[in-house]
């Protein structure tokens, strides 16, 4: 049997079994037990495979555990995401995330978060790209494509996209490009997998970035707005990764300091803020 130094996917996994009581899976405690958490053959019927297997993965006699597998042993033992993606990677395979129910769902401190930033325009995506909360200067920048709520359908369907936004042909290519990552992400997820469907039947321009096969995150990037209420404004967008909720995302966009666009945003700000 290989060194302990070599199993550390058994080493994860005893770890995370012994942290669980009886209770916290909905078993039922007592009996003789000598070391605290879950026996192995608890955690073995919680996954649904056999108590050997999963004696023989956490000794390291186990080495190929399939995907299905590490997804049962991970929700048995309550792993959050960032642990079940780990062990995956312990196990030597990419992890395949699933949005959880709560996806669409911005917790309330990120909410809160988001009017910590007055003089941004700040909104949460989902892996889809719908928008899922926004500040008031988001709500101000984007009022032009009011009641369209997915920025894909923003960018590729709305008829006063490409004027509001500067820089369309570049904005388009890294949207499609990071829909195209999401969805290496989340495989499964129905949102992405209509969305895309729709697209390349209805947007010539979306199927043909589509093709290309490029992929990449919305990470930094400048934007430029030609918005009907305050005329050019130029932002430089960050976006943030949201680790409580797998795929949802958090762009703020700001514009430099003393500039005309910090004055236009601030004055979007006032006005939507009052209405």
């Amino acid at each position: 049997m290989p060194g302990a130094s070599t199993n550390r996917l058994g080493e994860f996994l005893r770890a995370h079994r012994a942290r669980l009581e009886p209770s916290d899976v909905g078993l039922r405690g007592g009996g003789d037990r000598r070391v605290a958490g879950l026996r192995r053959e608890e955690a073995a019927v919680l996954a649904g495979v056999s108590i050997d297997y999963y004696t023989r993965l956490e000794q390291g006699r186990e080495r190929n555990p399939s995907a299905q597998v590490l997804d049962a042993i991970g929700r048995a033992l309550k792993l959050n995401s960032d642990a079940r993606g780990h062990i995956f990677r312990l196990a030597g395979l990419n992890p395949n995330l699933t949005p959880g129910s709560t996806r669409d769902l911005v917790h309330p401190a990120l909410l809160q978060l988001l009017d910590s930033f007055p003089t941004s325009a700040a909104y949460v995506l989902s892996p889809a790209f719908d928008l899922l909360a926004t500040n008031t200067i988001a709500d101000a920048l984007l009022s032009p494509f009011s009641g369209t709520t997915n920025m894909v359908r923003v960018l590729f369907q709305h008829p006063s996209a490409r004027t509001v936004f500067a820089d369309w042909p570049t904005l388009v290519e890294h949207v499609v490009h990071a829909l195209r990552l999401n969805a290496g992400y989340y495989p499964n997820d129905p949102e992405i997998t209509a969305l895309v469907e729709e697209f390349l039947r209805t947007s010539p321009e979306f199927a043909a970035l589509w093709r290309d096969q490029a992929v990449g995150g919305l990470t930094r990037m400048f934007k430029v707005f030609n918005h009907p209420e305050v005329g050019r404004v130029e932002l430089t967008y960050q976006t943030f990764d949201v680790r409580d909720a797998p795929g949802q995302q958090l762009l703020v966009g700001t514009p430099a300091p003393g500039t005309r666009s910090a004055e236009a945003i601030a004055y979007l700000g006032s006005v939507h803020a009052a209405t």
